[in-house]
């Protein structure tokens, strides 16, 4: 409609009550809520009232931005200009006076505000209904801004259905992969992948499963290195003995030669009466997952070298040859060709690691399987066909960079699933940091906290930020951070960022 059809019609309007609007507004088969300047509610109509189940003398004369302080209403009309300037070719001088209207209904221009384009979707808590509509600011006759209207409907079923719809597609998506991978063992068919390069990863691990050659599996901490050491013992010969698992970065440098190889009776002050059988003796006949192997020793490293080449071991404080029948596993987020060029991890090991290499993509490059990853977590911890995410919940999952990757998605699964007060996850079931309004929340709050809590959330913050900065190098997180080995594995474990 031009601007001059507009005017002619607000003449027609000028001449009929408040009570004839009013009557338009209260027929519409849209919810309608009006506010003033202040955020006050000042009008809402009868749809709003008896679909949306409101009582609207609980609504009148309150705060919007206490009932619903992340409403687009408030932010469309936060953000809109204080006065409405015609623009070019709108037909009318820019000092041409608008005439004023009962409710201002030539204010009906829509003001541009980031993210609040027209039939905008927006979740509305305070009637916990999924939403679609316009708001936008409205104008008196001096095009002084005076409040905002908002005019929506729940689709709150649509969204459900939807929502189901993308599930099952997930799921159709889901069966098809493993359908193009139903020659993987069986062991190989609880690792939930759909993108392409990580397939490829477990069609070579599912073909090296039945031989004992020595696996290195490289990528970032948390990818699942150990899931996937776990699949290549589970099909292979050895799968009834133990897989036995060693963290070389936890256990201090003086304790890890007797903790591999053992020790006997009276080897140290200390030692424990009648020696100790080390883990590659635990290991016989099995595997050993050498973890983190790239924050051994050098030293460490050249003692696991002869008992990699010559299959025979003596205990610490021993005499005694023990001949070994063990299939190694190793694993590291660190950059082992890099370390051998810089001296830090010997030539050898490498070569006698490095002979099927296996590299396990992050997160980051594989969004493809958030979701897959997200309803499986949620059924692990008790959810239900009908447990579900809110599009917000959704949107910042995806859009997150997992810098702990699977491991700290499923930690904020859990999270989510022990806070959650429904059968729908949303945006506050999420823990603070993955929320864009933590600190937002944590300097308005009225509410005291303690002083732990804080340095609790502070740790973890700087943890994954020196772990974001160094690309998983643990070692040169812990100099940063200035913390000992034992000290930053066990803020991991507690953080859930290993």
């Amino acid at each position: 409609m031009t601007l001059e059809s507009r005017l002619r019609t607000t003449k027609h309007f000028q001449r009929w009550e408040l009570g004839t609007l009013l009557d338009i507004l209260e027929n519409m088969e849209y919810a309608v809520i009006v506010i003033d300047y202040e955020g006050t509610v000042v009008y809402i109509n009868r749809f709003y009232a008896e679909c949306m189940r409101v009582n609207p003398e609980r609504l009148l004369g309150r705060s919007l931005y206490e009932i619903e302080p992340q409403a687009k209403l408030l932010r469309v009309m936060e953000e809109s200009a204080d006065f409405y300037e015609p623009e070019e070719g709108d037909g009318v001088r820019k000092d041409c006076k608008k005439p004023a209207l009962p409710l201002q209904l030539d204010s009906l221009k829509e003001e541009p505000a980031s993210g609040n384009g027209p039939e905008a979707m927006e979740y509305i808590q305070s009637l916990n209904i999924d939403s679609v509509g316009h708001a936008f600011p409205l104008y008196n006759s001096q095009r002084k801004k005076i409040g905002g209207c908002a005019i929506f409907k729940d689709v709150t079923e649509i969204v459900r259905l939807t929502r189901r719809l993308q599930k099952s597609k997930e799921m159709v998506q889901y069966l098809a992969s493993q359908l193009e991978t139903s020659e993987l063992p069986i062991s190989f068919q609880s690792y939930i992948s759909l993108n392409r390069n990580l397939k490829k990863s477990l069609e070579l691990a599912a073909k090296v499963s039945p031989t004992n050659c020595t696996v290195l599996i490289q990528g970032e901490s948390g990818v699942g290195k150990e899931v996937m050491a776990k699949c290549i013992h589970g099909a292979s010969p050895r799968k009834d003995r133990p897989m036995i698992k060693v963290n070389c970065a936890s256990i201090p440098e003086n304790l890890l030669e007797s903790e591999l190889f053992g020790y006997e009776d009276g080897a140290f002050t200390g030692a424990k009466r009648g020696g100790k059988l080390g883990k590659f003796e635990l290991a016989n006949k099995g595997t050993i997952l050498l973890d983190e192997i790239g924050d051994m020793s050098l030293s460490m490293q050249a003692k696991l070298l002869r008992v990699l080449q010559e299959k025979e071991l003596e205990r610490v404080g021993g005499t005694k040859t023990i001949k070994l029948d063990v299939r190694v596993i190793a694993s590291t987020n660190r950059n082992l060709e890099e370390m051998v060029e810089k001296k830090e991890f010997r030539g050898d090991l490498y070569y006698r690691l490095h002979v099927v290499p296996i590299y396990i993509p992050p997160l980051r490059e594989r969004r493809e399987d958030i979701m897959p990853l997200v309803r499986y977590f949620i059924q692990h911890y008790g959810g239900d066909d009908n447990t579900d995410l809110t599009p917000g919940a959704t949107r910042i999952l995806e859009e997150n960079d997992w810098p702990g990757n699977v491991r700290e998605l499923q930690n904020v699964i859990e999270f989510a699933m022990i806070v959650r007060s429904g059968n729908i996850i949303e945006i506050k079931d999420l823990p603070q940091y993955l929320r864009g309004d933590c600190y937002k929340e944590e300097k308005e709050t009225a509410e005291p906290r303690r002083l732990k809590d804080a340095i609790e959330d502070l740790e973890r913050q700087m943890i994954r930020d020196a772990l974001t900065r160094n690309k998983g190098n643990k070692s040169i997180a812990i100099n940063e951070l200035g913390l000992s080995r034992r000290s930053f594995y066990e803020k991991l474990e507690k953080y859930g960022l290993r």
